[in-house]
């Protein structure tokens, strides 16, 4: 196993501060990216060396040049490439060139990440491990009359989704026919300047729902650990605000079941490094549907840190150096990860 000297941090702000402290207390050398608008910023500053990346481009373009970011490693010598969340983290072409450039990267393989960041596929993934999903399409035409027989077929209401990215963009809630056409250009449009990519896909809305997520972990020998489950049910926008870990109103068996849903998705693609399995809980039944798969570290990781007392993102960089889960998390089987109290982060305020 070789142990990584030096890491760059494709990312800024908070989640490249976090990256840092842990490479910090492993001992690790770290190396910053900015772009003009950031050059004031913490992580520039934080980091042991720091490069400028982006002229003439916006502040989140100069984030998402592939090419320049593989440069960059490349002369600071650095032996690994932490994405950070949001970003290049979900892209699959990122992996394979650092890849390519004799870089690892920390977080799944490209070919993970093809299989579970495209939303429809991971859903096959999910059917295909025993876990129910909730009735949708397939990825969407540009006919607007055949759009109308698919939203017929499925029933509303409906909810659209892309079928890359994350974040709540590109989703639309489309009531009745009327709105069919109108909403789902909107999403589209969205989803293509969010992700670069329009593909997106209906599912039908479940309205009294809770939305839960279960943290996982998997090693390159194909163990895959839960760290429990977080709560993220108040958004607004589809977007998360408030999570708990864990969700206060699971009882024992939920939770177990909503787990182990979440290993066995995992199980399919033998996932490596950290990701998130997400569900919705239907409030009427009790009933689990798995949504997606976030194949990267979130921002409510800290929270399950918190009431696990493992540190995820070293755990990460542990995981990519080929160790497996047990010396990464200092836990000898999935028994041994226990809930202890509760944790809550606030993400934004919410003005009424």
């Amino acid at each position: 196993m070789a142990e990584f000297r030096k890491i760059l941090i494709a990312n800024r702000g908070e989640i490249a501060i976090r990256v840092m402290r842990a490479a910090n207390e492993m001992g690790k050398s770290t190396v910053a990216i900015f772009a003009e608008e950031d050059k004031l910023s913490l992580h520039r500053f934080k980091a042991d060396e720091a490069y400028k990346i982006g002229e003439g481009l916006g502040p989140v373009a100069s984030y998402l040049n592939i090419k320049e970011i593989i440069s960059v490693a490349e002369k600071a010598e650095v032996d690994a490439i932490h994405p950070g969340y949001g970003l290049l983290s979900e892209k699959p072409e990122f992996a394979k060139e650092c890849s390519l450039a004799g870089i690892k990267f920390i977080g799944p393989t490209a070919e993970s990440m093809e299989k579970l960041g495209n939303k429809a596929n991971a859903r096959k993934i999910a059917e295909k491990a025993g876990v129910p999903v909730i009735p949708a399409s397939n990825i969407l035409p540009d006919n607007p009359e055949e759009l109308v027989k698919i939203a017929k077929n499925i029933g509303f209401p409906l909810m659209l989704k892309a079928s890359w990215g994350g974040g709540g963009r590109g989703m639309r809630l489309i009531n009745n026919i009327e709105e069919v056409e109108k909403n789902i250009l909107e999403g589209k449009r969205e989803a293509e300047n969010a992700f670069g990519n329009s593909e997106s896909f209906l599912e039908r809305y479940i309205k009294n729902a809770r939305h839960v997520e279960v943290q996982i972990l998997g090693d390159k020998g194909g163990n895959i650990y839960h760290l429990w489950e977080r709560d993220c049910s108040i958004q607004r926008r589809n977007q998360k605000v408030i999570e708990r870990a864990p969700a206060p109103y699971l009882n024992d068996k939920q939770r177990d079941v909503v787990c182990e849903m979440a290993t066995a998705i995992c199980k399919q693609v033998r996932y490596e490094c950290a990701g998130t399995v997400e569900f919705l809980m239907d409030i009427n039944t009790n009933e689990f549907f798995f949504i997606e798969v976030n194949p990267r570290i979130q921002v409510e990781h800290t929270i399950t840190e918190e009431i696990t007392g493992i540190d995820i993102v070293r755990a990460q960089i542990m995981l990519s150096e080929g160790s497996n889960l047990n010396d990464a998390i200092g836990k000898r089987n999935q028994s041994e990860i226990v809930c202890n109290g509760h944790a809550i982060q606030c993400l934004s305020l919410i003005h009424i």
